[in-house]
């Protein structure tokens, strides 16, 4: 199995998704309880959570990449990262007091994460 182009890229966007998750679980960890209430803290925990295992898959998807090259495994870690940003960062932006419109942006990013699952689902099934 070598590391085709597209899953070279797949895995360092995982890697920093993932870098990134444990510097920003740190500061909700560390920084944030005396700074956040309550309920913004909730939805930030969601937001690194929810990051964290996206960031993993995307992690299992550069590694499936290494095994087929699919356009589908290619949309599939796309739309992951996607995701990603727009679930995730619009919960981010939300917990530092972005505009409650924002929150329009975070049911997207959580559809966008849907499709990418059920996009690489697709992808398995073709390879075989």
């Amino acid at each position: 199995m070598l590391a085709t182009p597209s899953s070279r890229w797949i895995l360092a966007a995982a890697g920093l998704l993932l870098a990134a998750a444990t510097a920003l679980g740190a500061l909700g960890a560390h920084a944030l309880p005396a700074r956040l209430p309550p309920d913004r803290l909730r939805v930030f925990d969601t937001a690194v959570r929810y990051h964290f295992y996206h960031a993993l898959g995307l992690l299992a998807v550069g590694l499936a990449a290494r095994a087929m090259d699919s356009p589908l495994v290619r949309w599939a870690a796309a739309l992951l990262v996607a995701g990603i940003v727009l679930f995730s960062g619009s919960l981010y932006a939300l917990c530092f007091g972005a505009p409650r419109g924002i929150g329009v942006v975070t049911p997207v990013g959580g559809i966008l994460l849907i499709a990418a699952w059920v996009l690489f689902a697709a992808s398995v099934l073709r390879s075989g």
